[in-house]
């Protein structure tokens, strides 16, 4: 498969432009309902969540559990503005995440739930609490992670390559956080999806994969660009080299996306939304590094070299010429 990417830069910005648009509108929403782009979870804001399932051995599972009759006994205990999520297929199991509640109190509304849903598996109760100064503290760690992590790339790229080099490579990343988090912020709209601690660990791990990816390829361009010195064709150079490294960009992302659905299938609920974050992030990672990333360095080659500008990587001899 040779792709031929200059010609249909537009194409790739405006599915990219697009996507993000999509997404920024869904975190405007977010922030109009939740006061966040995402639907923050227990890690940053803090509260107590409890989380029980019916065990139909000995309770009624004929039909499912419903919001309206949990929350009706989280109003007999003053907290009925607590969030409420049904889970499994059955919907046999909830999730309560409500403002932080010591022993006692947890176990008064344990014993009301099981009153109004029959009994509860013990084994499978989950109880977590975080307060909300640590909560705060999380999030604001896992910001400051990312900022650094991008000024790092941001002075190794310089270094390694050229400053165009890394500026192109930082929208790229821009871009695939900017995609992960829209498609969170969507599915917390629409599904009440929750993000956590171990998000701000996905973006962290995508960043590397995705900047890994670009580095590849700019590489290879770089060497391209040596090749055929002041004789270069920007377009051609950026396509062949795209082209040259497609294999490897195509089996690191399905090499590393297939544990991934295997996770995210079988690994159960702690780890099947850091698998989906990851996924979504290595898959708008490879789509970045080959279609954004190389055609914007193309692109600002092409008007240097228009300008009369050119660029300051020497030149050295090609094969056919020696």
């Amino acid at each position: 498969m040779k792709l031929n990417l200059t010609k249909r830069r537009s194409l790739w910005w405006s599915i990219s432009a697009l996507s993000i648009a999509i997404g920024i509108a869904a975190m405007v929403f977010s922030w109009q309902q939740y006061q966040a782009p995402l639907r923050l979870g227990l890690d940053f804001l803090g509260g107590t969540r409890l989380q029980f399932e019916r065990d139909c051995s000995q309770a009624d599972c004929r039909s499912p559990i419903t919001p309206e009759e949990v929350r009706s006994v989280l109003t007999e205990k003053g907290l009925g503005n607590s969030n409420i999520q049904v889970l499994g297929n059955e919907k046999q199991a909830v999730s309560i995440r409500t403002q932080p509640l010591d022993v006692e109190k947890r176990t008064e509304l344990q014993t009301a739930l099981v009153s109004q849903l029959g009994t509860i598996d013990d084994q499978k109760t989950q109880i977590d609490t975080v307060g909300p100064t640590l909560g705060k503290q999380l999030l604001t760690s896992g910001l400051l992670a990312l900022l650094v992590s991008f000024g790092g790339i941001i002075i190794y790229l310089t270094i390694r390559f050229q400053f165009d080099y890394a500026l192109f490579a930082i929208v790229a990343l821009f871009h695939d956080i900017l995609i992960t988090m829209g498609v969170f912020s969507i599915l917390g709209l629409v599904t009440g999806l929750e993000v956590n601690s171990l998000f701000i660990v996905g973006l962290l791990t995508i960043i590397g994969f995705s900047v890994n990816d670009t580095v590849v390829i700019y590489d290879r361009i770089r060497e391209n660009f040596k090749v055929k010195g002041s004789k270069v064709n920007v377009a051609e150079a950026v396509d062949l080299s795209v082209n040259q490294t497609l294999g490897r960009s195509i089996n690191t992302t399905l090499t590393t996306t297939l544990p991934l659905l295997a996770i995210y299938f079988f690994g159960g609920e702690t780890l099947k939304d850091f698998a989906l974050t990851l996924m979504v992030g290595f898959l708008a990672g490879a789509y970045s590094s080959i279609f954004i990333a190389s055609t914007l360095l193309g692109w600002w080659r092409e008007r240097r070299v228009a300008t009369g500008t050119g660029y300051s990587e020497p030149a050295i001899p090609s094969p056919e010429e020696n």
